[in-house]
C-alpha cells in the first residue's frame, strides 16, 4: 500500500448552504485513503499565504461533528476573494505558496469554490508544471448560482432554489392578505444567469401559486413595455409577484442596478437595488401599492431548507475528488453528469479545468418563454429532482444545531 503524504482543502468565494457538505466528504475521503494529516485553509488561499493553516482533526473528530458540518451553513473555513496573478516563473506569491505546501509535506490540494476559486485552481496546476512539482490540485464545484460550464448542475444551487420557492409562495400568501392592487417585486441572486431567479417557477405546484413574471438576465427588459403589461394583468388580477434577478439588463445590455464606479476584488461591477428601483417605478407609473423584497444572503445560506439531494451530491463530490488526485488527476475539476433515465440520478466524473475556469453557463433560450418573462417545462424538469428530501434537523433548545465556528 502506498503511504499517503497530506491533504489540504479550502474553501472560496460566497458561502452556501452546501459547500460545508463538501467539505466534509473531502475529510472523510482522506481519512479513509490514508492521509497522515488533512489540513484545512482558513480564508482560502488567502489564508494560505499567511500560513493560517488547521489540523482538521481537531474538530472533525467524531461522526457527530461531521453530521453538523452537513447541516451547517456558510464557509466553515472562512472564504476569500483573492484573485491570484498571472502564472510565469519566479513569481513571488507562487513560490511561496508551494513553499507553505512543501512545508506541510502536502500531497493533494482541494479547493471548493466557484467560478473564480477554479481559476485559482487552473493556475496552481499550471505552476505546478512550471516548476515540475507533484502536488495534485483538484477543484470541487460551489455556487448557489448555478453558473459554472460542463457540469448539469452545482452543489449549493438545489438547497438555495429549493429555499428561493419556499420564499415565492409564501410571499404570495402575504400578497393576498388586503383587497387591494399591489405589486411585489422579489429580488434574487444572479448577475449574468438567472438559474436562481428561474427557481421561483418551482413554488408554483397543484398546491400553491407562484411569481406571475419572472426577469432573467439573459433577457434584456424593455422597462417601458413590462409596465405596460402589468397594467393589463392588475385590472383583472389585484396582486402581481415579479421575481427579478439582482442582473436585470435593459435591452443596450446594461445593468439596471449598476453602481458605477464600484467594482469588487474580481473586477465585476457592483449591483444593488433592482427590486428597490422597479418597485419605485411601478409605482410612479401605475399608482399602486409595490414592495421591494431583497433575500439576499438568506437564499446562500438557509440551512434549514436543505435539499437532501443538494447535501448528498455536495458530500460525494468532496469525496470523490480525493479519490481523483489519488489517481493522478490534476488541473481538474469534478463535475455531476446527470443519467438520462428516470428516476434521477448523477454520477461523479472530473474534466479539465480549463474548460471551466472563467466561463459562465447562462440559461438554455429555449428553456426561457417566448415573451421572456418566465421558464418551461424543460426547466422544471430539470431543477425539481434538485431540491427533493429533507435533511433530519439536529436540534438544540429548539433551534438547528450548527457545528462551532472556528476560532
Amino acid at each position: 500500500m502506498i503511504e499517503r503524504k497530506n491533504l489540504i482543502v479550502g474553501q472560496s468565494g460566497g458561502p452556501t448552504a452546501a459547500i460545508n457538505s463538501s467539505l466534509a466528504g473531502v475529510y472523510e475521503g482522506a481519512k479513509q485513503s490514508g492521509f497522515k494529516k488533512v489540513y484545512g485553509m482558513r480564508y482560502g488561499i488567502e489564508g494560505l499565504l499567511s500560513e493560517k493553516i488547521i489540523d482538521l482533526d481537531d474538530t472533525l473528530n467524531n461522526s457527530l461533528n461531521i453530521e453538523l458540518l452537513k447541516r451547517t451553513p456558510s464557509s466553515y473555513l472562512g472564504s476569500c476573494r483573492y484573485k491570484l496573478p498571472k502564472v510565469e516563473a519566479n513569481n513571488e506569491v507562487y513560490e511561496k505558496i508551494f513553499e507553505i505546501l512543501k512545508k506541510y509535506n502536502i500531497e493533494i490540494f482541494i479547493y471548493i469554490g466557484g467560478n473564480d476559486s477554479m481559476d485559482t485552481i487552473k493556475k496552481l496546476s499550471d505552476y505546478a508544471k512550471l516548476i515540475g512539482s507533484d502536488i495534485r490540485f483538484i477543484g470541487v464545484p460551489k455556487t448557489v448560482d448555478n453558473d459554472l460550464p460542463v457540469t448539469d448542475h452545482t452543489p449549493g444551487y438545489g438547497s438555495s432554489a429549493k429555499y428561493i420557492a419556499t420564499c415565492i409562495s409564501e410571499i404570495v400568501r402575504d400578497s393576498n392578505v388586503y383587497d387591494l392592487k399591489s405589486v411585489t417585486v422579489v429580488e434574487i441572486m444572479g448577475r449574468n444567469a438567472g438559474w436562481l431567479t428561474a427557481a421561483a417557477a418551482l413554488a408554483k405546484n397543484s398546491l400553491n401559486d407562484g411569481a406571475d413574471f419572472i426577469l432573467l438576465p439573459e433577457i434584456g427588459l424593455d422597462l417601458q413595455g413590462f409596465i405596460k403589461i402589468l397594467d393589463e394583468k392588475l385590472s383583472n388580477k389585484n396582486n402581481i409577484i415579479v421575481a427579478v434577478s439582482e442582473g436585470l439588463k435593459d435591452l443596450n445590455g446594461n445593468y439596471i442596478s449598476e453602481d458605477e464606479g464600484n467594482v469588487d476584488a474580481f473586477g465585476h461591477k457592483m449591483l444593488s437595488g433592482t427590486a428597490a428601483y422597479l418597485a419605485k417605478k411601478i409605482k410612479s407609473e401605475l399608482s399602486v401599492k409595490t414592495r421591494a423584497v431583497e433575500i439576499n444572503t438568506l437564499q446562500r445560506a438557509a440551512a434549514h431548507l436543505q435539499s437532501k439531494t443538494d447535501i448528498d451530491e455536495a458530500f460525494n463530490i468532496g469525496f470523490l475528488g480525493v479519490k481523483a488526485g489519488i489517481e493522478g488527476k490534476t488541473g481538474v475539476m469534478m463535475y455531476f453528469e446527470r443519467t438520462p433515465e428516470a428516476p434521477y440520478s448523477s454520477t461523479v466524473k472530473s474534466c479539465d479545468i480549463n474548460l471551466v475556469a472563467n466561463i459562465e453557463k447562462e440559461i438554455p433560450r429555449e428553456w426561457i418563454s417566448d415573451d421572456g418573462f418566465g421558464v418551461k417545462e424543460e426547466f422544471i424538469k430539470y431543477a425539481k429532482p434538485l431540491i427533493m428530501g429533507e435533511l433530519s434537523n439536529i436540534v438544540c433548545d429548539g433551534i438547528q444545531s450548527h457545528i462551532r465556528s472556528l476560532k
